[in-house]
């Protein structure tokens, strides 16, 4: 009987999981995660379509939890070392820190913090989208992989890759240094689960970053193509450096 709940419970977690998944893969669609921000054509999403995305994966996560047999062990859904959880996530988030302000510098030259009338909203996203992430490929299944014995490297990488591939950035016209950002998050995260013993520590880095990311760039992660940043089409208008405007406005005037 005890064999048969414990059967169950993981099956009920590995569909669990599998749906998380596939809502991950939806995250344009609701205007959630990476695309949080209007999107390339201007439209904005709305509230209550963003806020189901945050509660049906919330609902997931919460259903893996208690329905596992052992979730905070077997998937890490728990704080593991609490002292190395903070220590670990902190770390994680320096360096998630240290990418954003270097990856607005490169990209566009400065800083774009973003008005701060949005800072509730993107730090809501921020939190709930790590939150969702870390339970779904950090825990479920990171630990599910592992349940079957495979190498922790290779199951770490399996669910990096996994997890990746549904955040859609390595699609055409997407930046190449976000996909690569997301992958590092994805292994960085795996890393610190296993040593930690929990998905605390991936859960803060990743958090931290994701709303570094916002603040640096002043978007969740959906830059414009190139050419199309309201920095690059200033540039193409800027007047070449030693020329001189002729026939402009105080000209025609004189004229």
């Amino acid at each position: 009987m005890e064999t048969y709940v414990q059967l169950w419970g993981t099956l009920v977690t590995l569909g669990f999981a599998m749906l998380m998944a596939m809502l991950r893969l939806e995250s344009e669609r609701f205007g959630t995660a990476e695309y949080y921000e209007a999107t390339r054509d201007g439209e904005n999403p709305k509230v209550r379509r963003r806020l189901a995305w945050y509660g049906i994966g919330a609902a997931l996560a919460i259903g893996i939890i208690f329905l596992h047999p052992d979730a905070q062990t077997e998937l890490f859904l728990g704080s593991g070392d609490r002292l190395g959880a903070v220590l670990g996530g902190l770390v994680y988030g320096l360096l998630g820190i240290g990418f954003a302000v270097a990856f607005a510098t490169f990209r566009y030259h400065r800083i774009r913090f973003p008005g701060a009338w949005s800072y509730p909203g993107a730090l809501l996203n921020s939190v709930a989208t790590a939150f969702i992430d870390e339970v779904a490929f950090r825990g479920a299944i990171f630990g599910l992989l592992l349940s079957t014995g495979l190498n922790p490297t290779l199951a770490n990488i399996i669910q990096a890759i996994l997890y990746t591939l549904t955040t859609r950035l390595g699609a055409n016209g997407r930046d190449k240094y976000l996909f690569l950002m997301t992958l590092g998050m994805g292994l960085i995260g795996g890393w610190l689960t296993a040593v930690t013993g929990g998905i605390a520590a991936a859960f803060l880095g990743h958090a931290i970053t994701r709303f570094a990311v916002f603040l640096c760039t002043g978007h969740a992660g959906q830059t414009k193509p190139r050419g199309r940043e309201v920095e690059e089409i200033a540039k193409r208008r800027r007047t070449p450096e030693g020329w001189s405007v002729i026939g402009g406005r105080e000209a025609t005037k004189e004229g």
